[in-house]
């Protein structure tokens, strides 16, 4: 007996149809790109902002060698990418890079680490004949005030006390720069300055490149392009502001001390060499280091020629400083205002010690850019723009 269905069509016998899947539902609708909020926007910048504070806080101690290392690379990448582009490897040109300056440091910690030793000796073996010969010169410029402005008459007690005062300030620069100078393997570890920072450094620049395209490429995307132009902008100021001003305490150090030394100054060539690296603070640095030599000349020298080859000497080097070296090396590219510098400087010592110092220049040329930029969206703004008001 046939199947009923091969009966009915009286062909071949239908084979089983394959099994075929269950129908699925429609996709969902796609989300389409989501909008961070300005709540995650703002949280996002303040919690950066509070990490790198209490990283700084907290890693303070050990920071500063790997802070100099940045510092380094920072410095020495324009170089480093001009030999890539004649055709040497960068990590080749990295290693001779750090090595030059590594040899170029020890170098000069050999030839003048010594001699500066020696001239604090001399400080401290002529400094009760200084004392006494600026206090004798004080003494003498009251007693012709005094005569100047008969028939006032200056107390007894106030001279002693100026003379004394004098002599006090003249010890305690003496016995400072001899714990400076005589103690600073003990203020720095020589094993982390001489081992860590140049590792560090090499490395750092001998990855420069991808570094700052990988950081690139963790920029948001809805402000990319002007965190980009904001970088920019901050690597043009801080650049030709580091860069020159380095080349400018360099000239004006050796100036100095050559100078000083020349006209027979006993300390000239110690006073010469701290007066150039402290010029890095805008008018502090030369002014400190100009009354220092004077009363240093004063109590060597004991007339006023001496004093005034000294002030000569200082003066030349201001106007060379200001009418030769800073529009040569730097011109017009450097927008951070002395007293801006300044500040940075001794906010940077106070907060974190010399590990502030190495950050307070690149903080400030930041903060300049950011608010050169928030100030020019100000004045594009509404808030700027709209009319005043008429009428009562």
């Amino acid at each position: 007996m046939m199947p009923l269905d091969e009966g009915k069509s009286g062909g071949p016998p239908a084979t089983a149809a394959p099994a075929r899947p269950p129908a699925r539902g429609p996709l969902p609708p796609s989300p389409g790109p989501r909008s961070a909020t300005r709540a995650q926007r703002m949280g996002l910048v303040f919690g950066l902002l509070s990490a790198a504070v209490f990283c700084l806080w907290f890693f303070s101690a050990i920071l500063t060698p790997f802070v100099l290392a940045v510092c380094i690379a920072y410095f020495l990448d324009p170089v480093a990418a001009r030999l890539a582009r004649i055709g040497v490897p960068r990590w080749l040109g990295a290693g001779l890079l750090i090595t030059g300056l590594m040899a170029l440091a020890l170098l000069a910690l050999l030839l003048l680490y010594p001699l500066l030793i020696s001239q604090i000796g001399v400080l401290l073996a002529r400094l009760p004949s200084y004392v006494t010969r600026i206090g004798m010169m004080v003494q003498d410029l009251l007693a012709a005030a005094e005569n100047a402005i008969a028939p006032m008459e200056l107390d007894p007690r106030l001279q002693d006390l100026a003379v004394s005062q004098v002599g006090s300030i003249l010890v305690w620069l003496g016995t400072s720069a001899t714990r400076l100078i005589g103690g600073g393997y003990a203020l720095f570890s020589v094993f982390t300055f001489a081992v860590v920072t140049p590792v560090v450094g090499f490395y750092l620049l001998r990855d420069w490149p991808r570094l700052m395209a990988r950081i690139e490429t963790w920029l948001p995307r809805r402000n990319a392009a002007v965190l980009r132009q904001l970088a920019r902008d901050t690597d043009r100021v801080l650049s030709a502001w580091l860069r020159g001003q380095l080349l400018c305490c360099a000239l004006l150090a050796v100036y100095y001390a050559l100078a000083l030394s020349a006209v027979g100054l006993e300390l000239g060539l110690l006073v010469g060499l701290l007066a150039g690296m402290f010029t890095f603070i805008p008018y502090v640095g030369s002014l400190t280091g100009m009354a220092t030599a004077i009363l240093l000349a004063i109590g060597q020298f004991g007339t006023l020629r001496g004093v005034g080859m000294v002030v000569g000497i200082f003066l030349t080097g201001q106007i060379v400083e200001g009418y030769i070296i800073y529009p040569r090396l730097l011109g017009d590219r450097v927008e951070l205002h002395a007293v801006w510098v300044i500040f940075a400087l001794f906010a940077g010592g106070v907060a974190f010690g010399f590990l502030g110092v190495l950050l307070a220049v690149p903080i400030a040329a930041m903060i300049g850019v950011l608010a050169r930029y928030w100030l020019r969206r100000y004045l594009e703004s509404p808030l700027y723009l709209d009319p005043p008001r008429t009428g009562g």
